[in-house]
């Protein structure tokens, strides 16, 4: 365990912010996975109503440096053209 009060304060805050970037990676991939099932089960309304609501929250985190803006496009490119295929 730290002994020095700034190492004691980093470490309070690693706990912190570990929860929220937890919480918030589950968040993301909670609404990825609805997309993705919304797809499996070939409904187009439903996964383009997933959709729209994933994709903000793609950007927000990539924005945020949760994860990578790459990886947001990545999965962003990839879950519409699932979706476009349905038809």
């Amino acid at each position: 365990m730290a002994n020095i009060k700034s190492a004691k304060k980093r470490a309070r805050q690693a706990v912190k912010r570990n929860a929220r970037n937890s919480s918030a990676r589950s968040m993301l991939r909670t609404s990825i996975k609805k997309v993705v099932n919304a797809i499996a089960a070939k409904d187009k309304p439903a996964a383009e109503a997933a959709y729209k609501a994933a994709e903000p929250v793609m950007d927000r985190f990539s924005s945020r440096g949760l994860i990578h803006k790459n990886k947001a496009s990545r999965h962003k490119s990839r879950l519409s053209a699932h979706i476009k295929a349905l038809a």
